[in-house]
């Protein structure tokens, strides 16, 4: 347990920023190195623009069983700058209280490297088991969505990015549409001739009037969430740009809902002579991993045998997994313990990161297909 301390609170302390995880990338390398398991590093920060690709790890196994893979990602939220982890008395790990403390996705990352040490300590035979280790999972997943998968041969896998106890994991995830809808009128001076202009901000929030916030219906929700528009309070604005997501467990609601909410705009900004121009994109798409497939039947035993609860359910938070599910590969997301992230508030349990690590282990040794 001192070691898996000593990993967690090393790992928190490297400043990880979406796009800017070089400095944790490369601590991870040497560590991996240090467990004997080759690395490589693809290209996908330089096509996103930051300086650090994903990170990909492959230890062999002598059972004549398909690789299993373990994933967690390298960056934070902000505020996520000189971060540092206090460790309570009772065993509570917070931050400083001025940053997020990072065991989202620290705490799973150091739970996956401590479970390679017990694994190499033990001398055990175990399955093939492939690592990736994700930059830019907040933002999106873009990360995972630019990943090489031709490095990866397994089709199971475990990634540890979920809040909650040790022995919950989600099987399914929603679908993820981000949109983006400008309304364009006609500028005129606000005082003297405001029969000119065309209002483009009235037209955008006579629009989000009528569409229903929060959950409309069961599972579906809906949120604008950046309005804005104008140059000066005497002219009347002949621009206003609207930003928001939809999200579902049923990719065919969001994308029913999406339709709702363009038509509305396009509507009421004919109603008033200005134009709307709506774009989206789903940033994730929904999965459904079944529960009786050996992904989660292996999650089960493992938390039984040590006496865990397994809590399998559905979450609205999209991950790695979205994008690994559109890539032939069933997995869960677990709990790793990680509570009130992307926080100030945000902490750990070091029981809890034990518990994980155990859990973990047991996965990486389980024969059973």
């Amino acid at each position: 347990m001192n070691r898996l301390w000593e990993t967690f609170s090393a790992l928190v302390a490297i400043d990880s920023p979406s796009f800017g995880e070089r400095s944790f990338c490369e601590a991870l390398k040497r560590r991996l190195a240090e467990l004997d398991i080759q690395t490589q590093e693809d290209d996908a920060g330089e096509r996103l623009g930051g300086d650090c690709g994903n990170l990909y790890g492959f230890l062999p196994g002598a059972l004549p069983l398909a690789p299993l893979l373990f994933s967690a990602h390298m960056d934070t939220v902000e505020p996520g700058r000189g971060k540092r982890a206090v460790l309570g008395a009772d065993g509570v790990i917070t931050s400083a209280g001025d940053t997020v403390l990072g065991a989202d996705d620290a705490a799973g990352i150091a739970v996956i490297l401590e479970a390679l040490a017990r694994l190499r300590e033990s001398g055990r035979p175990h399955r093939p088991i492939e690592l990736l280790f994700t930059a830019a999972e907040e933002r999106y997943c873009l990360g995972s969505a630019n990943a090489d998968y031709s490095r990866l041969r397994a089709t199971e896998s475990y990634t540890l990015d979920l809040g909650g106890a040790v022995g919950e994991a989600a099987n399914a995830a929603p679908t993820v549409l981000s949109f983006e809808i400008t309304v364009t009128g006609k500028a005129a001076h606000a005082g003297f001739a405001p029969k000119d202009g065309v209002h483009a901000i009235a037209a955008a929030a006579k629009a989000a009037a009528r569409i229903p916030m929060g959950e409309p219906l069961p599972g579906l929700t809906v949120n604008i969430g950046t309005i804005r528009g104008g140059t000066a309070g005497n002219i009347v604005p002949d621009r206003c740009h609207v930003a928001g997501e939809i999200r579902s467990l049923s990719h065919e609601a969001v994308m029913a809902r999406w339709e709702t909410v363009r038509a509305i705009f396009e509507e009421e900004a004919r109603a008033l002579g200005a134009e709307a121009e709506a774009q989206s994109r789903c940033v994730v798409t929904a999965y459904e991993t079944p529960l009786d497939s050996p992904v989660v039947r292996r999650f089960r035993r493992a938390c039984s045998a040590l006496g865990v609860t397994a809590d399998i359910h559905a979450t609205l938070g999209g991950s790695d997994q979205n994008n690994f599910a559109l890539r032939g590969i069933q997995g869960l997301v677990a709990a790793c313990s990680m509570h009130e992230v992307h926080s100030t508030r945000e902490f750990s349990r070091l029981e809890e990161l034990e518990r994980c690590a155990e859990l973990v282990l047991s996965l990486m040794l389980e024969d059973a297909p």
